[in-house]
């Protein structure tokens, strides 16, 4: 095993984690941004209001992208499996 494919390895590790990330992160950055513009506007100083529609949008994210992170999870755990017996010589 080359330090090259090391690298291949963490690369498509790390950018999996990113682009399974990304939008579960990405919803609750804009739900988290609408509800403190809100606060703003209206003066509630409520530090635990930004909890629940946070936590509403993020299972609703997982919900319906729960399907696409598995299939891609289970692709590169395909992949890297395939690649053991390649590695054995």
């Amino acid at each position: 095993m080359s330090i090259g494919m090391v690298i291949n390895l963490m690369q498509g590790g790390v950018l999996r984690v990113i682009m399974l990330c990304a939008p579960v992160l990405g919803a609750a950055l804009i739900v988290g941004l609408i509800v403190a513009i809100f606060q703003a506007t209206t003066s509630i100083q409520e530090q635990t209001l930004t909890f629940l529609p946070k936590m509403i949008v993020i299972l609703i994210m997982i919900a319906l992208l729960g399907g696409w992170m598995f299939s891609v999870m289970r692709s590169y755990t395909i992949d890297l499996f395939n690649m053991i017996p390649s590695l054995a010589h």
